[in-house]
């Protein structure tokens, strides 16, 4: 998959987050598509054609573990790699994530690298 681009969906609450992830992925193999709320960000998947989601995990409204779940369960969206990002690091948040359909799970701080590595690994 990496000869053509891949359309990310970042999912995320804080603008300065999103940001520093757009920067990340930022290197011409990734096309990008912003959302500041899961319901958004659902809607997007709905009818844009996008290859995987990043998503925050605790933001208002609706929580990325929700977001998850509901992608998972719509015949549209339920083959779609879910990586969701959060600070929440303890193994049983991981779990927890993995439970609801998630394809990885990421902690914050990550680098870079760790992003690039998880996205690709969704695809391997």
């Amino acid at each position: 998959m990496s000869c053509s681009l891949i359309t990310v969906l970042i999912v995320e609450d804080s603008l300065s987050e999103l940001e520093l992830m757009s920067h990340y992925l930022d290197n011409g193999d990734y096309t990008i598509v912003k959302s500041t709320s899961a319901k958004q960000a659902f809607d997007i998947a709905l009818k844009d054609n996008i290859d995987v989601i990043v998503t925050d995990v605790v933001m208002p409204e609706m929580s990325g573990f929700e977001l998850c779940r509901l992608l998972k369960r719509n015949p549209v969206t339920q083959k779609l790699p879910i990586i969701l990002c959060s600070s929440k690091n303890l193994e049983l948040d991981k779990l927890w994530g993995m439970k609801q359909g998630a394809s990885a799970y990421l902690t914050k701080p990550y680098s870079r690298e760790q992003l690039l590595n998880t996205i690709q690994s969704v695809f391997a």
